[in-house]
């Protein structure tokens, strides 16, 4: 393993796709018009670099450890 951390957060309704946040691009994409409200909501409120500091750092941590519990 090179060390780097790939991650996406989804988000569903209904059984459709709503919107989604890929740490590479560091950006969300909006399944229809609906999510684009939420996505411009996010932007504007920073969500991203919640979710990025999440992605690249808690959940790794919180996966090695469980990993180590066996």
């Amino acid at each position: 393993s090179d060390g780097s951390v790939r991650g996406s957060d989804r988000h569903g309704y209904d059984g459709r796709d709503f919107i989604s946040f890929q740490l590479g691009s560091k950006s969300f994409v909006a399944a229809d018009d609906v999510a684009e409200i939420t996505r411009r909501l996010w932007e504007d409120e920073n969500v991203a670099e919640g979710l990025e500091n999440y992605l690249k750092h808690i959940c790794p941590e919180w996966l090695r450890k469980y990993v180590e519990y066996g």
